[in-house]
């Protein structure tokens, strides 16, 4: 059974990452729970690489790359979500995948403008990292519109 979609979206910042697949699995969750849909949003900026030197190899600035680039970031956020409703199980869910070039934080703000919920994931590390969060959540969780949830990394979530 395949979820209204007329109630608004749980949005979840991916980039690869264990921590964003921690955060997938619970806006996952979510949206069941809700009976909504799930919007994955992954930010990119591939200009810095588009003109790098790798070694003898300078990479060329062509757009047939970012769209390669991007069609390949696109697949991999698509498995990942395959994978969560896998492990899950549960309803069906529809989900929207968006991989839009800019800085992950606005990316995601704007892609949470009539959302419910915005989900995203913190890397901090050690004692240290478990009184902060990483800039993007930081900036997530200071200018969203709506409810914040910010998934720790099971290193952060475990007693020390």
């Amino acid at each position: 059974m395949t979820q209204s979609t007329e109630l608004a979206p749980v949005v979840v910042g991916t980039d690869g990452s264990d921590v964003s697949g921690l955060a997938l699995r619970f806006a996952l969750h979510e949206a069941q729970l809700r009976g909504t849909g799930l919007r994955a949003v992954c930010a990119y900026d591939f200009t810095a690489s588009r003109t790098s030197s790798l070694g003898w190899l300078t990479v060329p600035d062509s757009h047939d790359l970012d769209t390669q680039m991007r069609d390949a970031t696109y697949e991999a956020v698509a498995q990942a979500v395959a994978e969560a409703g896998q492990e899950l199980g549960g309803a069906a869910v529809e989900v929207e995948i968006k991989v839009e070039p800019g800085r992950p934080s606005q990316v995601l703000l704007d892609a949470s403008a009539d959302a419910c919920l915005l989900v995203v994931g913190s890397r901090g590390s050690g004692a240290w990292g478990r009184l902060t969060l990483g800039s993007t959540s930081t900036e997530v969780v200071h200018h969203a519109h709506l409810p914040v949830v910010v998934v720790p990394s099971m290193t952060e979530a475990e007693p020390s």
